[in-house]
């Protein structure tokens, strides 16, 4: 980066917080994105790392007038490359904007910059009482506005729905530095074209998002956890259905190939409890009484019964929820050196049992095996394209062709909470209209003229 560029940022920002050295900056160039997959970094980038959306505002319009690219970074824990920086770029960490700025209890409300993490967010409900965010919509060091960023889903949607149900306003400033407030703390609002909403998925490419406005819901007092393993995932899926279907309303639905429920397990140290079957289920559970608590855990054991399931635990403890949540959710750890291409395909929930059901007999034309892994409850199914002795099989674009091409079949899509991000761009013009994705290349032109935000991701302009 030029060394005119770099004292101005210095001037709007300090000099301790623009990142020009390699080793420093390293860091900040990568998200969780599987490593044979994501595209390189531009090492010429540097960090910038602003306090204040007034500083957004100066870097932002500086810019746009001297065609710097900008790319914002949260807390890193995307999965489909979105804020890598493959240009020369200006890269904007958010980890200093980290106020939880109000509460609002009577409201029920938060108000945050977009550098707040998940975990703080909920360590600072801890001090309210009968308030809580239970939506759950990611890895816990992930920034709430890359959470917005990317509208994160995460295992808890079934309840609440994902990140886009729970944003009621948002602080943004656009490229050229204009700082807009759309929404607000209102259930309400019809006024117009919804810009937000727009902006909420977009993966830093309309704005960069400076606050947000946070939806809370009532605390519920009790919960639990179900285990259940059954012989194969046609048994797991068709009971997940009728779970639902019987009006018990879990929190998530967890559901994993046994095999990699047991290798996270080791991997951490801690106990798998089902020792039988190959395909297991984990349901949370959330209520205002311990009487609807087990009326639940009743209504889910009698339909595990009837899908032959081999085995039930119930946690109860809070420890024992929090460990049987860490072994679905460190998973990933587990499989990403030999990932040659991850997938976060979605169909309609009804549909899972007959697409995974399909999605096993395309996997074993290949003579190859995919590890499984699917919010299962709301249709978003995460497997893979595993290494062949290290290596990228020959077959792969073919292979994930054919599984896009699967879950088109069932009305489906090609990603369900992770993005586009700069993975998929060409995929997806196997799944949208040249109309439609032509819509999306117009709203970013509207948005970012001079094509400075986040080049490359989503769409290619």
């Amino acid at each position: 980066m030029d060394k005119k560029t770099v004292d101005y940022l210095k001037d709007i920002v300090g000099e301790n917080y623009v990142i020009t050295e390699l080793e420093q900056k390293f860091s900040y160039f990568y998200d969780e994105t599987n490593y044979t997959g994501r595209p390189k970094a531009n090492t010429d980038s540097i960090v910038v790392k602003p306090m204040h959306t007034i500083e957004i505002s100066r870097i932002m319009k500086y810019a746009n007038e001297n065609n710097k690219i900008i790319v914002v970074r949260g807390g890193g824990t995307g999965l489909c490359g979105a804020a890598i920086p493959t240009k020369e770029s200006i890269i904007i960490s958010m980890e200093r904007m980290n106020k939880v700025m109000e509460i609002d209890d009577k409201n029920m409300m938060a108000v945050l910059e977009s550098g707040v993490t998940l975990a703080r967010l909920l360590e600072e409900l801890e001090k309210y009482n009968g308030i809580c965010f239970p939506v759950h919509p990611g890895d816990e060091s992930a920034h709430i506005g890359g959470m917005v960023a990317t509208n994160a889903g995460g295992a808890r949607a079934v309840r609440h729905g994902i990140i886009r149900n729970q944003i009621k306003g948002l602080e943004v400033v656009l490229p050229g530095g204009e700082v807009l407030n759309l929404g607000g703390k209102l259930l309400k609002d019809n006024s117009g074209y919804n810009i937000m909403n727009l902006i909420i998925g977009s993966e830093g490419t309309l704005a960069i998002i400076t606050k947000v406005i946070l939806r809370l819901y009532p605390e519920e007092h009790y919960s639990g956890t179900i285990a259940a393993s059954f012989d194969n995932i046609n048994d797991a899926s068709s009971a997940v259905i009728e779970i639902l279907k019987s009006g018990v309303s879990p929190l998530a639905v967890e559901y994993q190939d046994k095999h990699l429920y047991i290798k996270t397990a080791e991997y951490l140290g801690l106990h798998w409890p089902l020792d039988k079957g190959n395909a297991d289920v984990i349901i949370i559970l959330s209520e205002k009484s311990e009487e609807a608590l087990y009326g639940d855990c009743e209504v889910i054991d009698s339909i595990c019964d009837k899908y032959n399931a081999n085995k039930a635990v119930f946690a109860s403890t809070k420890q024992e929820q929090a460990d049987l949540l860490t072994i679905r959710s460190a998973s990933y750890d587990v499989l990403k050196d030999n990932i040659a291409h991850s997938f976060d395909m979605a169909v309609p929930p009804g549909d899972m049992p007959e697409f995974l059901g399909e999605l096993c007999q395309l996997v074993d034309s290949y003579n190859t095996t995919t590890n499984i892994i699917a919010h299962i409850a709301d249709g978003n199914v995460h497997n893979d394209i595993v290494m062949i002795n290290g290596k990228v099989p020959e077959y792969a674009e073919e292979l994930k062709e054919k599984m896009y091409r699967l879950c088109f079949k069932y009305g489906g899509t090609i990603t369900g909470e992770h993005g586009i991000g700069k993975l998929r761009v060409k995929d997806l013009k196997l799944h949208k209209s040249s109309v439609e994705i032509e819509l999306m290349k117009r709203i970013k032109k509207v948005f970012d003229p001079e094509g400075i935000l986040n080049p490359g991701t989503v769409v290619e302009v």
